[in-house]
C-alpha cells in the first residue's frame, strides 16, 4: 500500500508525517505526538485549512504544503491562565444574564422553566472554575516554545518535599532528640485514641524513636542511635506532600499499630523479630506514594505499572523504597543481624507491605478466617497472615479513633480522591466510582466501607486478640452510626430542599427564580459551554 505524506506545523514551524493508510492508529497518533514533542498525557488536536477539527487516524487525507494542517498540543496546567486573564469574565457575565431575567420578567411577566435548568449549568461552571482549576477548559493551551518533551502533569516532582523545609525539619529533630518524652505522652501514645494532629513534623519522628525505644527495640537489635535518627528522617523525606497518604498518615499507622502491640501485649505471642518486622512495614508501607492508587497506575500505564507488570504496583515500589533506604550503611537499622534474622526481617516486611493492597483485601481476609477455628501460634503461615492482618487493621484504622481525629482524616483521603478522579476524566481514563466529586460525599463514602469492609476485617482481628473489641471495634461501630446518621439528615435537607424549590412554581408550574438563575443563557448565546 502506498505511502502518504501529511504536511502540517506545530508552533509555528512546519512538519511533515508519512505513514501508510493500513498503519495502526496508536502508530500514527505517536508520530504526530513526537513532532510536537508532546507529553505521553498531553491531548492534540489537529485542525484542517478551514479551521475544523479532523481526526488524526491512518485515513487523514494527504494535503500539500501549501495547505498544511495545524498541530496544537494542549493540557491541564494547575498554573495556567485564569479565567480573567482569557478575557472571561464570569461576574460580567452574571451580571448580563440578571439584565436578561429582568427583561424577561418585564416582557412576559415569569421566569421560563429553561432559566432555572441554565443557572443551575452555571452555577455547576464556577463551582468547577474556582474549585477544579487544573479541569478548566479555558487554559488548556499548552506553551510548546520552550521544546520541552516532559509531560506537563508533573505528579511526582510537585509532591516532593523541599530541601529547605526537610534541612528545617532534620535539624529541629537532632536538637530535640535527646529530649526526654513525658509519662503522660508515653501513656497516651500507646493508645488508639492518640491525636497525630497535635504533632507537628519533628516531634513526630521523636515519638517515632520513641516507639523503638519502648520496645526496647534498640537493644535486642543492637540499633545505634544515630542510626535510627537518620533512618527516620529518610523515611520522613521520602513521603510526598500529598493530602492523604503522606508522613503524617504513616506515623498513625505505625502509631496504631504500636497501640495495638501494646494493648493486645502482642510481644507475648510473637517473637521480637516479628515485632520489628510489624512496627518497620507500617512505617514503610506507603513510601513515595504519588497520590494515584493502582488503578490509575495500570491504566495510564505509568512507569510503576511497567515495572510491576501491573500487580501491585504501588506496594512493590514502597518496598523498593524501604529498601533502598535501608542499604545506606548510615540508615540500616538491621545492619547488625545475623544473615537469618535479616533475611526473615526483609521477607517478612515484603509480606506485609504487599498486603495493603486492597485488591487483595478479600482473598487476605478469606484466608485467614479460614484459620481462626485452629489458630496456632507456633505455626509460622498462622503467624504470617496474623501480620498481614495487622498490619490492614492499622492502615485502615482511622475510624477506630475519635471522631474530631478521624473525621479530618476522611477530608484528606477525599481530596486526594478527587484529585485523582479529576484527572483520570482529564486523561480520558476509567473514571474510579468512589473517587468522583459529582457523586460521592462523606457519608456515602464510609458507611459501606465501614460495614463491608472495616468491621469483618477488625472483628477477624479480635477473635485472635478480643482485646481489641472495645477499644477499637466499638469506636468502628459508632463511626458507622455517625455516618449513617449523617446521611439521613443530608436526605432529610435534600427532601426539605426538593419541596422549598416545588413550592416556589406557580399555578402555571414556572418556577420563579433570582436573577443569578439567568447567566448561562448568556454564557451559551456567547459560546461559552460548562467543561
Amino acid at each position: 500500500m502506498a505511502t502518504k505524506v501529511i504536511y502540517f506545523t506545530v508552533g509555528g514551524r512546519p512538519e511533515q508525517a508519512e505513514f501508510r493508510s493500513d498503519s495502526e492508529l496508536e502508530d500514527v497518533r505517536e508520530c504526530f505526538r513526537a513532532a510536537a514533542e508532546a507529553g505521553p498525557n498531553d491531548i492534540l488536536k489537529l485542525y484542517n485549512t478551514k479551521g475544523n477539527i479532523v481526526n488524526i487516524s491512518p485515513k487523514l487525507e494527504a494535503n500539500r504544503p501549501d495547505s498544511r494542517y495545524k498541530l496544537q498540543v494542549v493540557a491541564a496546567t494547575c498554573n495556567g491562565p485564569s479565567a480573567s486573564e482569557l478575557g472571561f469574565d464570569v461576574n460580567g457575565m452574571e451580571r448580563r444574564l440578571e439584565d436578561l431575567e429582568r427583561k424577561i420578567l418585564v416582557e412576559s411577566g415569569e421566569t421560563p422553566p429553561l432559566v432555572f435548568e441554565m443557572r443551575k449549568k452555571v452555577e455547576c461552571f464556577r463551582e468547577k472554575l474556582e474549585s477544579v482549576e487544573h479541569l478548566s477548559w479555558l487554559g488548556l493551551f499548552k506553551d510548546i516554545s520552550s521544546g520541552t518533551s516532559s509531560p506537563f502533569w508533573n505528579k511526582k516532582g510537585k509532591a516532593r518535599k523541599s530541601l529547605e523545609h526537610c534541612k528545617l525539619v532534620h535539624d529541629r529533630f537532632k536538637k530535640m532528640s535527646a529530649v526526654q518524652v513525658t509519662e503522660d505522652v508515653r501513656f497516651h501514645l500507646r493508645k488508639p485514641t492518640f491525636d497525630n494532629w497535635q504533632w507537628d513534623d519533628a516531634e513526630m519522628l521523636l515519638l517515632l524513636q520513641q516507639m523503638y525505644i519502648e520496645l526496647d527495640l534498640l537493644t535486642k537489635f543492637n540499633i545505634e542511635m544515630p542510626v535510627l535518627q537518620q533512618f527516620l528522617y529518610e523515611v520522613y523525606r521520602h513521603y510526598n506532600q500529598i493530602p492523604f497518604h503522606n508522613f503524617n498518615h504513616a506515623f498513625c499507622v505505625t502509631q496504631m499499630m504500636y497501640g495495638i502491640i501494646w494493648l493486645c501485649e502482642v510481644w507475648e505471642k510473637l517473637s521480637d523479630v516479628e515485632v520489628l518486622v510489624m512496627l518497620t512495614s507500617a512505617l514503610c508501607h506507603d513510601l513515595d506514594h504519588p497520590g494515584y492508587n493502582n488503578a490509575y497506575q495500570v491504566n495510564a500505564r505509568t512507569e510503576l505499572a511497567l515495572r510491576y507488570n501491573d500487580i501491585s504496583p504501588l506496594e512493590n515500589h514502597h518496598c523498593a523504597i524501604a529498601f533502598e533506604i535501608l542499604e545506606k550503611p548510615d540508615c540500616n537499622i538491621f545492619r547488625n543481624l545475623s544473615v537469618e534474622n535479616f533475611k526473615k526481617v526483609r521477607e517478612g516486611m515484603i509480606r506485609c507491605i504487599l498486603a495493603t493492597d486492597m485488591a487483595r483485601h478479600n482473598e487476605i481476609l478469606g484466608k485467614f478466617k479460614g484459620l481462626i477455628p485452629e489458630f496456632d501460634f507456633s505455626n509460622k503461615e498462622h503467624k504470617e497472615h496474623l501480620m498481614m492482618i495487622l498490619m490492614k487493621v492499622s492502615d485502615i484504622s482511622n475510624e477506630a479513633r475519635p471522631m474530631d481525629v478521624a473525621e479530618p482524616w476522611l477530608d484528606c483521603l477525599l481530596k486526594e480522591f478527587f484529585n485523582q478522579s479529576d484527572v483520570e476524566k482529564l486523561e480520558g481514563l476509567p473514571v474510579t466510582p468512589f473517587m468522583d466529586r459529582e457523586k460521592v460525599t462523606k457519608p456515602s463514602s464510609q458507611t459501606g466501607f465501614i460495614q463491608f469492609v472495616l468491621l469483618p476485617l477488625f472483628e477477624a482481628a479480635a477473635c485472635i486478640f478480643p482485646e481489641m473489641q472495645p477499644h477499637i471495634i466499638q469506636p468502628v461501630r459508632d463511626a458507622l452510626q455517625y455516618y449513617k446518621d449523617m446521611q439521613v439528615a443530608l436526605e432529610d435537607q435534600n427532601t426539605h430542599k426538593k419541596t422549598h424549590n416545588d413550592g416556589e412554581r406557580n399555578s402555571d408550574g414556572v418556577t420563579l427564580r433570582s436573577p443569578l438563575e439567568t447567566e448561562v443563557a448568556v454564557g451559551l448565546a456567547n459560546g461559552h459551554k460548562s467543561p
